[in-house]
């Protein structure tokens, strides 16, 4: 059986692939599970600053959860679907969501369900042309499971999310770029050197400014302002004491470039 999770590290970027081509990539438990553990071996690794997730094949970036295995939890009563189903890909979505290193994801083709999700759920996000998305879980008859209930509406606004989510009708790229899902839109064979190039524009910074500038962001949404701003001004003040932001500020002050160390 091939590996359901490809790596490939490269210059301080990890090229993440889901790899079930012949099922489109479709998010079964070994394939989530798998995803996590890489999370974790890339969260500690230095030489990673930033990564990009993408799909395997030209048909699909992910067409979302496998039907077939989670319809055997559904079977098995609500206990176990939301502990074998639900709660596997919300534990996915919000460590994608929550990483402190930059997750760029390269939308390669199809991206409906749990795909979808996922795009929603990552830092920032570029689309092929060939790109498509949905969110199918009404045809169904369920709600969205990995929190595309909640991440959708706070990127597109109310009424468009819901729009699409009681519908199910699928979108193009250009609209996933008005509604705020995606970044960008670039030709197909474009797609991953335009996902390089935006980390690349990234990992040159401090990593430990990243890294607080991205959780500042994920957990102040969720927050009034007010709570928004002291999460903000904690991850200031853990930066303090740091090599990097005393480097940052004489760089400056020196007309040089910054040589950042992650601490």
């Amino acid at each position: 059986m091939s590996e359901p999770i490809l790596i490939e590290i490269k210059e301080g970027i990890a090229l993440i692939t889901l790899n079930r081509p012949d099922r489109l990539n479709a998010l079964n438990f070994e394939l989530i599970d798998r995803l996590m553990a890489v999370l974790d071996a890339i969260e500690t690794d230095a030489s990673v600053r930033a990564m990009i997730l993408t799909g395997a094949g030209e048909r699909a970036f992910s067409a979302g959860a496998d039907i077939h295995e989670f319809s055997g939890s559904v079977r098995q009563g609500a206990n176990i679907a939301i502990r074998d189903f639900v709660r596997r890909g919300q534990a996915m979505t919000a460590r994608l969501e929550a990483f402190r290193k930059p997750v760029i994801a390269a939308v390669n083709g199809l991206a409906f369900g749990g795909g979808c999700e996922i795009t929603e759920a990552v830092h920032l996000a570029v689309a092929s042309e060939r790109a498509r998305f949905a969110k199918p879980e009404i045809n169904l008859g369920m709600p969205p499971t990995f929190g595309g209930t909640q991440r959708l509406p706070r990127l597109a606004g109310r009424k468009r999310a819901l729009e699409l989510l009681l519908t199910g009708d699928p979108f193009l790229p250009q609209q996933a770029l008005e509604i705020g899902l995606v970044n960008r839109v670039v030709p197909h064979g474009e797609l991953l050197s335009a996902a390089r190039e935006l980390a690349n524009r990234i990992i040159p910074h401090s990593p430990l400014a990243v890294g607080g500038i991205i959780t500042a962001v994920t957990r102040g949404l969720n927050m009034a302002i007010a709570e928004g701003l002291q999460v903000e001004s904690e991850q200031f003040a853990a930066l303090v004491p740091s090599h990097d932001l005393g480097e940052g500020i004489n760089a400056w002050i020196e007309h040089r470039p910054p040589l950042y160390r992650g601490c």
